[in-house]
């Protein structure tokens, strides 16, 4: 059996997650919200994610997901394949949050529980895309505006078939 899993994502209006190891905003109070939802949580993401966060978060475990044999980084636990790192995930009682990147959205995002996806209201150039998602599977339950230096809007996405991570409210 798969372990329930959210994802957990922001990307601009015109879908961009990432330029290079670099996220081509900086928008006030929008890393304080994914701190409140994945706060106490198991993140689970690419290697270059990590590498372009540095380090792991506070109050969180952090799970790497890398094809680089041998790759380590102290205070984090690093995996070859998702499954193995969804496996360990799963062990640890936490809740499970996939944060990016791209290729990791893209191949985990159909059997996510829930979809937090924070859209920046900016168009920017980058390399790296949040893939498009079978809306129809999901409900939206949850949306918020906010006002900041750039204005940025949350939703959060209920899977139809598997609820069982996203029935409190997050924000």
């Amino acid at each position: 059996m798969n372990p329930s899993y959210a994802i957990v994502a922001a990307q601009s209006r015109n879908h961009v997650i990432g330029r290079g190891s670099d996220i081509p905003w900086q928008v006030k109070g929008e890393q304080a919200l994914f701190k409140k939802i994945t706060q106490g949580g198991c993140l689970v993401m690419g290697r270059k994610t990590f590498e372009s966060i540095g380090r792991p978060l506070p109050g969180r475990l952090t799970l790497i997901v890398t094809r680089q044999q041998g790759y380590r980084h102290d205070g984090c636990e690093v995996f070859n394949s998702i499954s193995a790192a969804m496996t360990f995930a799963a062990s640890t009682d936490r809740p499970i949050f996939v944060v990016g990147g791209g290729e990791l959205y893209g191949a985990m995002i159909n059997d996510a529980q829930c979809v937090h996806l924070t859209t920046v209201e900016i168009e920017v150039s980058g390399d790296v895309y949040f893939p498009e998602f079978p809306r129809r599977q999901f409900d939206l339950i949850e949306t918020e505006h906010f006002e900041s230096n750039i204005n940025y809007t949350y939703q959060r996405y209920v899977n139809r078939d598997q609820e069982l991570l996203c029935h409190t409210k997050t924000v």
